[in-house]
């Protein structure tokens, strides 16, 4: 997939996106008008955009309990997000899924998760059918560094390479799984190197260079599309915010370091996607604060459709919640 204008103006709108929905879903938190876990993704755009903007429609994806990222670069619909969040009849799952449960079959989005490392096994069967259906599709599984050690991880990366499947595994590697330092977890340094085991390509990349995300999820996706099976994908980024909405630790930093958060934030992916498409020749800056300002408009619709919608009728309790 080349890097046209268009591809790449689609994939900072998707970054900007991300950062201004979370955001708002962080104040919108604080406010009370959203309730139970949120976890949100910011600081984290480049991996979710930059993988998204190598897949086609028809692809798949499974997202994780910090998911609003993956939902929004696959195509997901800022208002019934939004709609979720705040609890409402509207919203993905009509109120009853909440931020960990969001999901759009339509769009390939097998679903957020509440459980560490559940995409692990759902991805073998998606990318078991891609496989059969013979479409040339591929299935993508986002998951962190704390479900990596999880043995569904190595499960999962022991099929599909034994089954040559169109697989993708984006691990974002944030360094803490809730509050525990993968450093401290972990004797590798780099999470990728486990793919020797499975024989399959694993490489480590820069997640807040939306640029060398992007490259990399292509060669990968190739890959995949031609039968030669998954790859392992190593994402190094970092979260802005505390570990679920409530956390202290970027007030107080209990578990974390303030030093090594302040030099994170000065790779800011939004920032630096910025710099790098005008740098490079793809848009003028004028451009980019066209895409944010309309960015902006979407997200304060969407909280208006949230706010205006109704919450779930309670006649409706049980419906939607079980299969027969």
């Amino acid at each position: 997939m080349k890097k046209t204008k268009e591809k790449m103006l689609g994939i900072y709108r998707n970054v900007v996106a991300i950062r201004k929905f979370e955001m708002m879903a962080h104040e919108q938190y604080a406010n009370g008008f959203l309730h139970g876990s949120v976890h949100l993704y910011a600081g984290e755009e480049g991996v979710a955009a930059g993988v998204c903007g190598g897949l086609n429609e028809n692809d798949y994806i499974t997202s994780t309990h910090r998911g609003h990222g993956h939902l929004i670069a696959k195509g997901g619909d800022l208002k019934l997000m939004m709609a979720e969040l705040f609890g409402k009849a509207t919203g993905y799952c009509n109120g009853k899924g909440g931020s960990m449960h969001i999901c759009d079959m339509d769009l390939g989005i097998l679903g957020s998760n509440g459980i560490v490392g559940a995409g692990l096994p759902i991805v073998v069967g998606a990318g078991f059918a891609c496989k059969q259906f013979g479409k040339k599709q591929v299935a993508v599984c986002f998951f962190g560094d704390g479900a990596a050690n999880r043995g569904t991880f190595h499960e999962s990366l022991n099929l599909t390479a034994t089954w040559k499947l169109p697989v993708i595994y984006a691990l974002e590697n944030n360094f803490y799984g809730i509050s525990g330092s993968q450093r401290e977890l972990t004797t590798v340094k780099e999470l990728s190197v486990r793919a020797k085991a499975y024989d399959i390509p694993g490489f480590t990349v820069e997640g807040n260079d939306v640029m060398a995300v992007f490259e990399s999820t292509c060669e990968a996706v190739e890959r995949a599309r031609e039968g030669k099976g998954p790859t392992l994908l190593e994402f190094k980024t970092w979260r802005h915010l505390g570990h679920w909405e409530g956390d202290p630790d970027t007030r107080l930093f209990i578990y974390r370091e303030q030093k090594e958060h302040e030099e994170w934030l000065k790779k800011d992916p939004v920032i630096l996607f910025r710099a790098a498409l005008i740098n490079e020749k793809f848009a003028t800056a004028g451009e980019l604060d066209a895409i944010d300002k309309k960015v902006q408009e979407e997200i304060d619709e969407a909280v208006e459709f949230a706010m205006d919608s109704p919450f779930p009728a309670i006649e409706t309790l049980t419906e939607n919640v079980y299969c027969l």
